[in-house]
């Protein structure tokens, strides 16, 4: 027995005893009941006797066992998140109340008046963009296959072979007819600041949430100075006006969206949203660094007149995609729109998202987008607090009501459950809270109603605001009738039409036999003007679908001044678009010449060959009259006749037009002549000259200006540096024969090369 009590304390070598905590497993939960270790026999182990029982009591170590450790690890752990989730301010309330008691009421008081972190989290996630449901074209090939499509859009290019420009974005895809894009395009995006955090809040009565970080675009002094002449070309009313501000900047936002409302209003909807499509990649190229449009977390704040530009051009790609039948691509940019700024929704995306979730399938997101705000709403109900007091939540829109009722009898057809107790139960819960919805969605989707039901004080038609008592009864009507007008098809259903016909006949009778007033919730939210001026700046922006809805907008809305580039400005703006925000642009915005130098190279890098650029050399002297039109030189105009023939079009037959003194052709000269008299367009209202603005050089002054070659002009800097894609072969012979005549070395050139000829540098361009 002596000589087991010895071998016992044997210690094994390092390296064994690392081979046996390998081969050693974890407990389960029944071995780690038994008291000792040393009543498992082991290889190493003799049977267990009372001295050797002994001998390992003594050699056992006194501290915690593992299991111990592990639990206090765990708790340990448990503290520190607990300790991070909160912020600075309920740390340091918690410090103060150790030493002050009386301040653990006012503790707890922050702690139920702020979103929680498990909210924040789950509202992160649900706005969260699917960025492989941002393609429309995707969507189409599903319905109707890539070779339709691919099809349906070589018949709708042009017959022009344009730059090929490889170009990323997530929002668009950017098509080879588009310009060359540098990195930001005079846009960038930084986080607001602590005061300005606070003022907004201030601004709006808003409690802080916890998970949000906001931010706001900056214009560059270039994207400034373009947007006052953007500005100035509004006011005049000339759209060629257009045109020419994208020759100075080809992806400038406001310009794009003035355009795609042009092309919109002619009925020409494909060139319209293509110019919605670059609008939005122009913002996209700012939006580099920390803010991620896809988090779900990252806000724009509308107050901030660089940002709302952004927000139009998400609301009319929402309403275009509709109106191509892409709903699951709509629904996604929809959600983008709602995620920017979900607190004041100042484009109205819920009243988007509240039908098209359920078209789109995405029914069960708008379920548990109520379930997350529906504790706290209720708390508000009961005592009037919540986090989210005057802010937007869907939980108090009739359409989001009506709309989660039809995904949860949805969801239960699909499970095979027929009782539909809980979406009964909540058709039933819209159907008191907003009565007017039930007759005008029984009309728009012929659900047949009683008379009795039909003839119920709650269940009457509004056709205007005359007879409501204020904003807030108007905006209730109009929302109703917005969501019948647009969700009536989901529930034309049989199944579902009985179902609705059913429910309301069940519960009619409980409703007040007064006029409907909106829920106190609905009512707090829309009597202040940021909120009831963002139903309206939604339906000004559908004008074409929602001229209907117009009585129940205020007369003082519908006659104010607003311009299409900015409806409706918030009545808690940060800037807009007045002398301040302008302040200091002119001298930026004077074209400044190029040396001879520097036009020789970009031409170089326009036309590579040397024939062909020397041919357009001698095109553009022997016309003096394209000086007038092209400030920019031989360069600008080579650039806009590729980007931008059909205007190059107007302004040949302009100058053509408007000649007299038409150049007469000298010994060597090749034929095709064009009048060389000098016609200018005035593109300001005469009005406007009268104002204290320095006016900005003439283009003939601009000509007429010495151009030096000092090395010093050669080193600009990165963002004014001019890059520069060849153009192709193919269009400058084009361009040259067309307006210049035929001449032996194009006819000399072999159209097999033409192909090989296309072949551009991308280099530089992202």
């Amino acid at each position: 027995m002596k000589r087991i009590a010895k071998r016992r304390p044997h210690r094994r070598g390092p390296q064994s005893q690392r081979r046996l905590k390998k081969k050693k497993k974890k407990p389960s939960a029944a071995a780690s009941t038994i008291p000792t270790p040393a009543a498992i026999p082991t290889r190493d182990t003799p049977e267990p006797t009372h001295e050797g029982d002994a001998a390992h009591d003594i050699a056992a170590p006194s501290g915690p066992s593992k299991k111990e450790r592990k639990a206090l690890k765990k708790q340990k752990a448990k503290e520190k998140q607990k300790e991070d989730s909160m912020d600075d301010v309920d740390r340091a309330l918690a410090e103060l109340s150790l030493k002050y008691p009386d301040l653990k009421q006012q503790l707890a008081t922050s702690t139920v008046t702020s979103a929680s972190p498990a909210a924040a989290r789950s509202l992160a996630a649900l706005l969260a963009v699917s960025l492989q449901h941002l393609d429309s074209e995707a969507e189409l090939r599903k319905f109707f296959g890539s070779k339709v499509i691919s099809a349906a859009k070589a018949g709708s290019s042009s017959g022009s072979s344009r730059q090929s420009v490889l170009q990323r974005s997530n929002l668009t895809r950017p098509q080879p007819s588009w310009w060359p894009a540098q990195l930001r395009e005079g846009l960038s995006v930084r986080p607001l600041t602590s005061e300005e955090i606070d003022a907004g809040l201030r601004k709006h009565g808003w409690q802080p949430l916890r998970g949000e970080k906001p931010w706001t675009v900056e214009y560059s002094k270039k994207y400034r100075a373009v947007t006052f002449q953007f500005m100035r070309t509004v006011m005049s009313g000339d759209p060629e006006g257009f045109y020419q501000l994208l020759r100075a900047l080809p992806y400038h936002a406001d310009t794009l969206l003035q355009l795609s409302e042009v092309y919109h209003h002619r009925e020409e909807h494909s060139t319209a949203a293509d110019y919605v499509d670059r609008a939005l990649f122009t913002y996209e190229r700012g939006f580099v660094g920390a803010f991620n449009l896809t988090s779900g977390a990252n806000r724009l704040d509308f107050d901030h007149v660089e940002n709302r530009p952004f927000f139009l051009a998400l609301h009319r790609q929402v309403t275009d995609l509709q109106r191509r039948g892409c709903v699951r691509t709509a629904f996604e940019f929809a959600r983008l729109l709602y995620a920017l700024d979900p607190w004041s929704d100042p484009h109205g995306a819920l009243l988007h998202l509240e039908y098209l979730a359920v078209k789109a399938g995405m029914s069960q997101w708008l379920i548990d987008l109520w379930d997350v705000f529906e504790p706290d709403i209720e708390k508000e109900r009961q005592d009037g607090k919540s986090p989210y007091v005057r802010r937007l939540v869907p939980n108090i829109l009739p359409g989001v009501a009506y709309s989660r009722a039809l995904g949860l009898f949805i969801r239960e057809e699909s499970s095979g459950d027929k009782a539909h107790e809980r979406s009964t139960e909540a058709l039933k819960e819209a159907v008191r809270n907003f009565p007017p919805v039930v007759p005008i969605l029984a009309d728009k989707a012929d659900i047949s109603l009683s008379g009795d039901i039909r003839g119920h004080p709650a269940f009457r038609i509004q056709p205007d605001a005359s007879m409501l008592l204020s904003d807030s009864h108007a905006i209730f009507h109009l929302l109703s009738h917005l969501y019948a007008q647009r969700a009536s098809s989901l529930w034309k259903p049989a199944a579902r039409a009985s179902w609705f016909a059913k429910t309301v006949a069940s519960v009619y009778n409980t409703l007040p036999t007064a006029s409907p007033a909106p829920p106190k919730l609905f009512f707090n939210r829309f009597e202040s003007p940021a909120l009831s001026w963002s139903v309206y700046r939604h339906v000004l922006v559908n004008e074409s679908t929602c001229r209907s809805l117009f009585p129940f907008v205020p007369r003082q809305v519908l006659d104010a001044r607003h311009l299409a580039c900015d409806p409706l400005p918030p009545s808690t703006r940060t800037n807009e678009y007045d002398p301040e925000f302008f302040r200091g642009v002119e001298d930026v915005l004077a074209l400044r010449p190029r040396s001879r130098r520097q036009e020789a190279r970009l031409l170089e890098q326009l036309v590579p060959d040397g024939a062909l650029r020397g041919q357009l050399q001698d095109f553009w002297n022997a016309y003096p009259a394209l000086a007038q039109r092209f400030p920019g030189g031989i360069v600008q105009f080579a650039q806009i006749a590729e980007q931008m023939p059909e205007v190059l079009e107007d302004i040949m037959v302009a100058v053509a037009g408007a000649g007299e003194d038409v150049p007469q052709m000298r010994a060597g000269d090749m034929p095709g002549g064009m009048p060389g008299a000098e016609v200018m367009v005035n593109f300001v209202d005469p009005e406007d000259e009268e104002e204290d603005v320095d006016d900005l050089p003439t283009p003939a002054a601009l000509v007429r200006q010495e151009q030096t070659e000092d090395d010093d002009e050669e080193e600009e800097d990165e963002e004014e540096e001019e890059a520069v894609a060849p153009l192709p072969v193919r269009f400058v012979r084009s361009l040259v024969n067309r307006f210049w005549g035929g001449g032996s070395n194009s006819a000399a050139n072999d159209s097999s090369d033409e192909e090989g000829d296309q072949l551009r540098d991308t280099g530089g361009v992202d």
